[in-house]
């Protein structure tokens, strides 16, 4: 038993010790936040997941008909690219100060708090302008005034960081298409890389040469869309390539009012996002699945408390909740300072504690949903043959009902994250979502809404708000259509 749980726990235990063996590479003080351990706990969670449905070969064969689907399996690379980023932002820590009286037994560490990502995109971060330029500018948006034979002009400035290196602006657009040409080809390179590598694991692992295998995978002759995949990896990576050159040298989605790149505010949004649709999942799923097989199975009076309580529950205006909740918090973390040390952690206790309150307000749809499961599953025969050998509720309904429903709880969480992730949008937009000082779409579209009544108009912050969290939630929608129909019987068996 202990060599295999050592099996299990290798590779978790090897990512950490990599991620912070890179901490203290960098000579920093580990910090870990609320949302940081929830997310850590769902990345474990996920990964037992996957093991038990690769011990389980029911579950393996379910699985394998999601990812059947060429439109899954983007998706799922799509979904994959933003978890990296949510997880590398996830890993936070305190630098040390730079000075002499550092030694290796006494070190100063700062106030303030880095993460992995933001190590990875500092050029973004610390690359500021005046105020807005547009994408791929080289001159200011808005007209400064400068001297200039002994006069006043209104000119557009030459920005100090975007398009810099250029001796000349007009020479920005053969600039960029050589950049985009260079990620072309380092794009095709690493997804060459990676389809050698494919093949012969595909030509190992069936004992045949590689010819016949490279064939038949471009052909698309294989169960599982390789070729799609393969196809949708160049994409991203092409993307992933042209924005790491692109913004080596310019500010690629423009820079707000006071001259933060917005492509660095973008990418530190995803971790909000996915904290929102994931972390409020966590909180619901105990609440759903225990009052809803519990009203299901008991009925009588326990029936009707738990569809009283949610039945209450559902007739309270749930903004009105969250902001209720989110102003007391305020009041507490105002009276109360030692809760949170610095900005950072008083921020992210308020999107957890966000969280919780999403999750306390939205887990009546799969209690209804579970309710009604196992009212029809506790009326089978195999049930009624339990309750007659006289087996506990409790083992009844963890061994026998529980398992039969599992596909109704995985369907709705899956469905239910792209709607979490819509929602921190709008409750930031009306005020009472994330901490203003936390890199969010609903916080970028909240403050955009000014800069959309300005003249010139400024489109690209809200407009990069907009792509990311629509890619997102597509993405999320795609996978989750393919879940629904793989794991519900009805759809699985037309």
């Amino acid at each position: 038993m202990l060599p295999k749980v050592a099996r299990v726990l290798a590779a978790p235990a090897l990512v950490v010790a990599v991620v912070y063996g890179s901490v203290a590479a960098l000579n920093g003080l580990p910090v870990v936040l609320w949302t940081d351990a929830c997310l850590g706990l769902l990345a474990l969670g996920v990964y037992a997941l996957a093991l038990h449905a690769r011990s389980r070969p029911p579950l393996r064969a379910v699985w394998g008909r999601v990812f059947r689907r060429p439109l899954t399996v983007v998706a799922a690379l799509v979904l994959a690219a933003y978890a990296l980023v949510g997880l590398l932002d996830s890993v936070h820590f305190r630098p040390a100060e730079p000075g002499p009286e550092n030694t290796a037994s006494a070190t100063r560490y700062s106030s303030q708090v880095l993460s992995l990502l933001d190590v990875a995109l500092a050029p973004l971060r610390t690359r500021a302008e005046k105020s807005y330029s547009a994408p791929l500018a080289t001159h200011a948006y808005v007209k400064e005034s400068i001297e200039r034979d002994g006069g006043v002009d209104r000119v557009h400035v030459r920005l100090r960081h975007g398009g810099s290196h250029l001796a000349d602006p007009a020479d920005r657009h053969a600039d960029v298409t050589r950049s985009l040409i260079r990620a072309a080809l380092l794009a095709l390179s690493a997804t060459g890389l990676a389809g050698a590598v494919l093949v012969l694991a595909l030509a190992r692992s069936r004992g045949e040469p590689l010819r016949p295998t490279l064939a038949r995978l471009l052909a698309g002759a294989h169960a599982f869309p390789w070729r799609t995949g393969l196809a949708a990896l160049a994409g991203l990576l092409f993307v992933v390539f042209g924005l790491a050159l692109l913004a080596s040298g310019y500010h690629v989605l423009g820079t707000d009012k006071v001259g933060q790149d917005v492509l660095y505010q973008t990418l530190k949004s995803v971790r909000t996002g996915i904290v929102i649709g994931t972390v409020s999942s966590l909180v619901m799923l105990p609440f759903a699945i225990t009052l809803g097989l519990a009203a299901g199975y008991f009925r009588g009076w326990v029936d009707d408390v738990v569809q009283y309580a949610y039945t209450v529950l559902n007739s309270i205006p749930a903004v009105l909740l969250i902001a209720a909740a989110v102003l007391t918090l305020q009041i507490q973390m105002t009276n109360h300072p030692q809760l949170a040390d610095s900005s950072v952690a008083r921020a992210d206790l308020r999107l957890f504690f966000l969280c919780l309150i999403l999750g306390l307000t939205s887990w009546t749809n799969l209690c209804r949903l579970l309710r009604a499961e196992t009212l029809k599953l506790s009326e089978l025969d195999y049930v009624q043959a339990a309750i007659t050998l006289g087996t506990r509720p409790a083992r009844i309904l963890a061994r026998h009902i529980l398992p039969n429903a599992m596909h109704i709880v995985l369907i709705t969480v899956v469905l239910d994250f792209s709607t979490l992730v819509l929602a921190e949008a709008v409750l930031s937009y009306v005020g009472v979502g994330v901490d203003p000082t936390m890199e969010s779409w609903g916080n970028m579209i909240n403050s955009a809404r000014l800069e959309l009544a300005r003249e010139p108009l400024v489109w690209w912050s809200v407009a990069a708000a907009f792509a990311f969290m629509f890619v997102l939630v597509l993405a999320a929608n795609l996978f989750a259509d393919a879940v629904r129909d793989a794991f519900d019987p009805r759809l699985r068996d037309q």
